[in-house]
């Protein structure tokens, strides 16, 4: 399998990094160009043989998967670039939540697919969300979700739930890491418990913790009804929670939506200007 990635920013050069770490790619059978020349070099020093090139069109030509790895406002100038050489039977991934499927398929002459990755990706863990365009066949997906599934768990979702299933899956991590460094700092500033320890302990109960809803078949409900005791120090804790945090995830959950709904009518707009995205 040879694959093309135009973009090596953070969550493209972390694909790169997982694919060949996980042994799913060896860095020969990857191509990659970014508009800074000099990323995509540093990435070549890491994984010796990874093809760095010099335009997004040589990343593309006659790759079986080709990664858009790319910012909202930059899709009209690649697919604009590379469109052209681009053959049906490729399949063109995109990893930007608001471009829409049915954008793409109107721009490329190829299959299309759009998938969500998160940083857990890093380290084998996780999800890797799963779109198709009308033109993926079942062997398309079968092959891309065996290659997403040396760092990830691939789940197919529908489109219109693109962006609830992000904040829960990708946008998640950087939530929960918010609540640790707050719950850490407060430790340390209370007591005065070294940093490294309790990041060391808190970091340790947030994997139990997922193992827990996972591999040990548990609810949340159910994890705090076994740790809080009533009466007990856990419960007086949630009670104060609940005060705290009454609505903080539904104000979270419509600021992850209107920033959304406006990416994706700029990204509209930049395809197909301002007339057309207006109606």
């Amino acid at each position: 399998m040879n694959v093309g990635f135009i973009g090596t920013g953070s969550m493209g050069s972390l694909l790169i990094g997982a694919f060949i770490t996980s042994g799913a790619l060896k860095p020969s059978q990857i191509a990659a160009s970014n508009r800074t020349i000099a990323k995509v070099e540093c990435l070549a020093d890491l994984y010796p043989g990874l093809r760095v090139e010099a335009s997004n069109v040589e990343a593309a030509k006659g790759k079986d998967i080709v990664f858009l790895c790319i910012k909202p406002h930059e899709f009209r100038s690649v697919l604009s670039d590379i469109r052209a050489s681009l053959r049906p039977e490729q399949l063109v991934v995109s990893i930007t939540s608001p471009v829409m499927l049915s954008q793409l398929e109107d721009w490329l002459p190829c299959k299309t697919a759009k998938m969500i990755p998160s940083i857990t990706n890093h380290v084998g863990s996780g999800a890797t969300l799963c779109m198709y365009g009308s033109r993926v066949s079942a062997e398309d997906q079968q092959r891309l979700e065996a290659l997403l599934r040396h760092i990830s768990e691939p789940i197919r979702i529908d489109e219109q739930y693109t962006r609830i299933v992000s904040d829960l899956s990708s946008c998640g991590p950087a939530f929960f890491a918010y609540f640790i460094q707050q719950f850490v700092d407060a430790a340390v500033r209370e007591t005065g418990i070294r940093r490294s320890d309790a990041l060391a302990v808190a970091s340790a109960m947030l994997l139990g913790t997922g193992r827990l809803l996972t591999e040990g078949g548990m609810t949340p409900e159910h994890i705090q009804e076994r740790v809080a005791v009533p009466g007990g120090i856990t419960a007086k804790a949630l009670e104060s929670l609940e005060i705290d945090c009454d609505g903080m995830f539904n104000r979270l959950i419509r600021t992850t939506h209107d920033k959304y709904k406006e990416d994706a009518g700029k990204v509209a707009s930049s395809l197909y200007g301002e007339e057309v995205n207006g109606q």
